[in-house]
């Protein structure tokens, strides 16, 4: 087997950023899954259930799931699209805002990349937007669905 120290690295990024972000989702009574979300909707709130779980990469009935656990525990909430009374946005709530998890996410994306320059995270970001391509092609291979 070939080393791939890139790949190792990436590993243990993903696995040290997983026990941060497991341990402080846990302390709020969150999932790590509903957790993501909250952290997901931060970012593009009044988005509808569809266009997060396109963002998210999961399917619209196991983020229902989330969305109702979330809506009932008082983090998020549904609003009525205007001019489509069957589309529902999604905002989170003041509890969501304040929630422990939302903050945690906005301090890691600055202190994870604290001195790396733009270039460099630019330059990190394209080449993980190639492996991500490279290793959903051997899901293909897999009997996946080639994307």
């Amino acid at each position: 087997m070939t080393e791939s120290p890139l790949l190792d690295a990436l590993l243990q990024v993903l696995r040290e950023l997983r026990r941060q972000y497991d341990t402080t989702a846990a302390e709020m009574g969150l999932t790590m899954s509903r957790a993501r979300v909250l952290t997901t909707l931060a970012r593009m709130e009044g988005a509808t259930q569809a266009e997060l779980a396109q963002e998210l990469g999961i399917e619209a009935p196991t983020l229902k799931r989330q969305i109702d656990a979330l809506d009932q525990d008082g983090f998020i909430e549904r609003r009525g699209l205007d001019g489509d009374a069957r589309k529902r946005a999604l905002f989170l709530t003041d509890r969501g805002r304040s929630a422990e998890v939302t903050r945690f996410v906005e301090r890691i994306r600055a202190e994870v990349l604290a001195d790396i320059s733009d270039e460099d995270q630019e330059r990190t970001r394209q080449v993980l937007e190639r492996i991500a391509r490279n290793a959903a092609r051997l899901r293909g291979r897999d009997g996946g669905v080639d994307p």
